[in-house]
């Protein structure tokens, strides 16, 4: 895909759920790199767009991914400012933790229609293009959970292990239009997300990890840094785990 006349090299890149946590990481990663990144967020944008020496500040743009009309304003609005997006990363998610037994039918509609339907929303909006360029990079953010299961996640865990089913049916769609997708499946990672488990529960995570620590975001970015590259022109259709060998073999 070419960018506008007269625009900055480096590819178009939209980020969504990127103002903090494994989003932000993912977003500051690729800016290191030259690229042009927008990101989305729903409550609050980061707190510190710019992206130090020799980077540009970061278009952050408002957009609840459970709603088509949010969806498609984010992407009008980077390709306005930034042209076609090349790399999609779908990072936006939730977490409504408790037992299934208590769990409520709108604490499990929230997270399948964030984690999982609203993965197809940024993915489909993202494709057009896509395809007509022959050329894209589509990465998106699932976990480790979708293979180990945990308890108080049934509807996290559904919707993580939809994004699987998700990406590996569209790499067969659209290999042939020159474009990859790709998930990465991220374990114990030093988030807002994970911190909201509890100490207790964290420290409990992190002994079951053989490296014996939490990722740090950055960990996760570099992972979604090579699936975007020309370094990973022929996967399409991978599970990458990033999790410290919480889930190997599986």
């Amino acid at each position: 895909m070419s960018a506008p006349s007269g625009a900055p090299r480096g590819r178009v890149v939209l980020v969504t759920g990127g103002s903090r946590g494994i989003g932000l990481g993912c977003a500051r990663r690729f800016q290191s790199a030259g690229d042009r990144v927008a990101v989305t967020y729903k409550q609050a944008p980061p707190a510190e767009l710019g992206g130090g020496p020799g980077t540009t500040d970061l278009l952050a743009l408002a957009c609840d991914v459970c709603d088509a009309e949010q969806v498609e304003a984010a992407f009008a609005s980077v390709e306005a400012a930034l042209g076609p997006v090349e790399v999609l990363v779908a990072n936006a998610g939730i977490t409504r933790d408790t037992l299934l037994l208590r769990m409520g039918e709108a604490a499990w509609h929230e997270v399948i229609e964030t984690d999982l339907s609203g993965v197809y929303r940024v993915v489909r909006r993202a494709l057009g293009p896509m395809v007509r360029a022959h050329a894209g990079r589509i990465v998106v953010v699932s976990s480790v959970v979708a293979f180990l299961g945990s308890p108080g996640q049934v509807n996290y865990g559904a919707a993580k292990a939809g994004l699987v089913g998700l990406a590996r049916s569209l790499a067969r769609e659209v290999g042939s239009r020159g474009i990859t997708v790709n998930v990465v499946a991220p374990g114990v990672v030093e988030t807002d997300m994970i911190a909201s488990l509890g100490e207790q529960r964290v420290d409990q995570l992190v002994a079951m990890v053989p490296l014996g620590r939490k990722a740090e975001p950055d960990d996760v970015a570099g992972a979604v840094a090579f699936l975007a590259s020309q370094d990973a022109a022929y996967v399409t259709g991978a599970v990458l785990p990033v999790d410290g060998g919480l889930g190997m073999g599986l």
